[in-house]
């Protein structure tokens, strides 16, 4: 017993890596060790004789165990000292360099877009991209047999919803939950069913706004546009006001925007007519505000959806919407 003692202690302290003190572990105490096989022989011995023997060698494999223990602390600390010994660290290199994120263009548009309205006073509110068609459409004036409601303009869901076409279901939701008079808009996604090219996309960004108080007129709403156009462009725009018509405003705008990406010669973006339709407004029509639980004779209001996208577009000159939806680092990393 005292010579097998010596052994592997000999052999333990031999150890000068982790893989080789590992090894000698397993080859005396594994399942196969060899200290393993003799305590498989205590069988054959009469009752004295294993008891004697098994304490002995229940004693050789706790000293085996311990003198393991101490050596891997002093071979892990040699080991630690001698990679520390063979490499060179200076702490004044710079460090690794850093992919760090961007930020899509579409979110430092909007971003730019509610920081404009928030110092003018403007609620910022979110609301459900999966819509009745009572928001969706009947709230907003628009009538039974409008095309606007046919399946190969809108989405429509299983269980009788739509996603929503346009964030003008915002009106008469916020006009439910706020007290007037009141002023906010409701930046979201839209769905559109249609065919997509350089300026059309089934999946888009607008963004709504709506003020309500008791004498409100076009030109309160033609000052706020033209302050978010010039927030966020960081310069005067050149605009043109037409008349345009819309079931739940009343009159009706359209205010067009000078194409950026051709400065107006005509590119695929305008249709090659040198003007965005960007941001279609007008003063809420009475059954909007009768639909938003509101007295038409006590309060008006004016409303106004911008086309995000084609903000985005506009701003960093971009002449195809599709990018934005792609998904596409390549395009994001440009920002």
């Amino acid at each position: 017993m005292e010579a097998l003692r010596t052994e592997a202690l000999d052999e333990v302290a031999a150890a000068t890596t982790t893989a080789a003190l590992k090894d000698v572990e397993v080859r005396w105490l594994g399942k196969k060790g060899r200290l393993t096989a003799l305590l498989k022989e205590l069988g054959g011995l009469s009752p004295d004789d294993r008891k004697a023997r098994g304490q002995a060698l229940n004693e050789l494999k706790r000293d085996i165990t311990d003198a393991v223990a101490q050596r891997e602390i002093a071979v892990a600390q040699a080991e630690l000292a001698a990679q520390a010994a063979g490499e060179r660290l200076d702490p004044t290199l710079p460090g690794l360099p850093v992919d760090a994120g961007r930020l899509h263009p579409l979110t430092r548009v909007i971003d730019s877009v509610e920081d404009v309205f928030e110092r003018m006073g403007f609620h910022i509110l979110d609301y459900p991209e999966a819509e009745t068609e009572f928001f969706n459409f009947d709230g907003l004036n628009i009538p039974a047999d409008h095309p606007a409601r046919d399946t190969q303009d809108t989405f429509y869901l299983a269980d009788g919803n739509v996603l929503r076409t346009h964030t003008s279901p915002g009106q008469v939701r916020a006009m439910r939950d706020l007290k007037p008079p009141f002023r906010a808009i409701f930046p979201g996604r839209v769905y559109r069913c249609e065919a997509t090219d350089a300026s059309h996309e089934h999946t888009f960004h607008q963004v709504e706004g709506l003020m309500i108080d008791r004498h409100v007129s076009v030109a309160h709403m033609l000052h706020s546009m033209m302050t978010l156009l010039t927030g966020v462009f960081g310069r005067p725009v050149q605009v043109r006001l037409r008349p345009g018509f819309f079931p739940f405003v009343e009159p009706g705008f359209e205010l067009d925007l000078r194409c950026m990406v051709c400065e107006g010669a005509g590119c695929p973006v305008c249709k090659r007519s040198g003007w965005v339709e960007l941001l279609p407004c007008g003063l809420v029509h009475p059954n909007v505000i009768r639909h938003g639980g509101l007295d038409p004779e006590e309060w008006e209001g004016w409303a106004f959806g911008l086309g995000l996208s084609r903000l985005v577009m506009m701003r960093y000159q971009i002449d195809d919407i599709r990018w934005l939806m792609s998904g596409d680092l390549r395009f994001v990393r440009q920002f």
